[in-house]
């Protein structure tokens, strides 16, 4: 376990639902009672929120996936130090939208293959995994569309196309069969309220 606390990370493509499931669930833990906290990545510390302007906006050629994964794993450090590892010793349930399963994959996967590089990079600098994370899983193509359709501003990812999300898809799905008894798999093909109660379900029967 991290520390005293409980820490939860959400994943999927973009467009998988994963930011308002996080979201959720942190209403329904304060809701209950519970001490949590909500973050994001990359951000969650006002220096890696400066990071997260860099990596998400522009150009999609801005950076080569080996300037983003250190870029990635510099506000991933700021996060951990600042946020993270602070709440867990105070004995809260840190809920983060994305953590390194999701350098794993778009840095890992996106320019040959850079997997050795982050798990390297991860483990000298981070050292640190989600207690649980959660998979929301979905077609690709679905959620391209869906992400496409925010207009927030933050879609160079999106802009590198539904190749990239399959891809990013089934390696998200190998990361849960090498780790099951951490990752779990949410079926995020159904409406918002649906995925809501089965991710509830899952995080309450951990916290038990």
């Amino acid at each position: 376990m991290s520390g005293q606390g409980r820490f939860v990370s959400f994943e999927g493509i973009d467009g998988s639902g994963k930011s308002t499931q996080a979201r959720l669930l942190y209403e329904a833990l304060i809701g209950a009672g519970r001490d949590a906290v909500l973050t994001r990545e990359p951000g969650g510390s006002p220096g890696a929120e400066e990071i997260r302007k860099l990596v998400l906006e522009g150009d999609p050629d801005r950076w080569s996936a080996e300037t983003e994964l250190l870029l990635f794993t510099a506000a991933r450090r700021d996060h951990l130090e600042r946020t993270i590892r602070p709440a867990l010793a105070a004995g809260q349930i840190v809920i983060c939208d994305r953590f390194v399963d999701s350098t794993r994959m778009y840095q890992g996967l996106r320019s040959g293959d850079l997997r050795a590089k982050v798990d390297a990079l991860h483990d000298l600098m981070i050292g640190q995994e989600p207690d649980l994370t959660l998979l929301i899983d979905m077609d690709p193509d679905a959620g391209l569309a869906r992400a496409l359709r925010r207009g927030d501003g933050e879609a160079r990812f999106e802009s590198f196309g539904s190749d990239l999300q399959r891809r990013m898809r089934q390696g998200f799905l190998d990361l849960a069969r090498a780790a099951p008894d951490r990752i779990r798999v949410i079926d995020g093909a159904r409406n918002v309220d649906a995925v809501a109660r089965d991710v509830h379900a899952l995080v309450m029967d951990y916290l038990a």
